[in-house]
């Protein structure tokens, strides 16, 4: 698809502005991209379609609406690194994660219910090496405690981290580490432990993020953040991904707090933006295979993200000097 029908797509943009100012718009390959590595990890999931190089921007949403803001709701919550960001760098009291996902929710279940500290040690002392990967793997009528350690097994040994019905388990992996290519022990000890510290912030819901949304779309002191199924890569990676897309973006405009959706840069979408008239922002990132796409930004008024330079948002200061936790 061309650049030009790309923009007009979009609805906003005549065709002679497109044609003029093309070498503007086209520039988005060569815009600066938010490097993941300045910005803290908390999730214990390596998660496709994961939102970490979104941080920054999550911050700056937050931040112009209320610091504080009273609740945050994130109805496909998966690896939750927006919600946890927003606990750990108190820019919102209260954070509700929602997720449908019966294998993605047992983690959460067991870490905020009572038992992280134990799936943090089992996870610490676990001996991992083909044949134990595989026992566990093939484990039968698995407890909701055991059904959380192998989730994060499978997310970590499973090729791109995927959870979906299908996927493999990794073979040479990163620099020839096979199974352990992304297995920190240590490190997901100690993520799982920090969010312990903060759980009272944290309330977990196990089931359909729009249920969620209906129920709570008359609060006008919530922000949620909205994270749901692509449209093209949806159904190779997660489990539940069949979404009706327009009666989300219907949904979503019946509400009375603020929102921020993120979307594959995809036609479907950038129409029916237009329709509900919704602002739109394409935002460069780099997918797990470190190619540089730009995924859509999508709410009721995103000058907030427009406002900054690409310096003032990636800065170290700027990633610090407001918002530790």
């Amino acid at each position: 698809m061309t650049l030009e029908r790309d923009l007009i797509g979009v609805g906003t943009l005549p065709m002679k502005v497109v044609r003029e100012h093309s070498e503007v718009f086209c520039d988005v390959s060569a815009e600066k991209i938010v490097n993941v590595a300045t910005v803290p990890q908390r999730s214990p999931f390596r998660y496709p379609g994961g939102k970490t190089w979104l941080v920054p921007y999550i911050r700056l949403w937050l931040s112009s609406i209320r610091s504080p803001v009273p609740e945050l709701i994130e109805p496909f919550a998966g690896g939750a690194i927006v919600g946890l960001t927003a606990a750990f760098e108190n820019l919102a009291r209260k954070v509700t994660l929602v997720e449908l996902d019966s294998d993605v929710a047992a983690v959460w279940q067991t870490i905020l219910n009572g038992h992280g500290e134990d799936l943090a040690d089992r996870i610490a002392d676990f001996e991992l090496n083909a044949g134990n990967v595989r026992r566990v793997l093939t484990s039968r009528n698995p407890s909701l405690f055991e059904r959380a350690f192998i989730t994060i097994l499978r997310n970590r040994v499973q090729r791109g981290g995927i959870l979906a019905s299908g996927a493999g388990l990794m073979k040479s992996g990163e620099n020839g580490k096979g199974l352990a290519s992304r297995w920190y022990p240590q490190t997901l000890r100690n993520r799982i432990l920090a969010i312990l510290e903060i759980n009272t912030k944290i309330k977990f819901v196990h089931g359909d993020g729009l249920d969620v949304l209906r129920r709570n779309a008359k609060r006008k002191g919530v922000a949620y953040f909205i994270d749901p199924p692509y449209t093209v890569a949806g159904s190779r990676l997660y489990t539940h991904s069949e979404m009706d897309h327009e009666a989300l973006f219907r949904l979503v405009d019946s509400l009375a707090g603020d929102f921020l959706m993120t979307y594959d840069n995809a036609e479907e979408i950038r129409l029916l933006a237009d329709k509900f008239r919704f602002d739109l922002e394409p935002v460069p990132m780099k997918n797990t295979h470190h190619a540089k796409m730009t995924e859509l930004l999508i709410g009721r008024n995103l000058d907030w993200a427009r406002e900054r330079q690409y310096s003032e948002l990636v800065s170290p200061g700027f990633l610090t000097q407001r918002f530790r936790g």
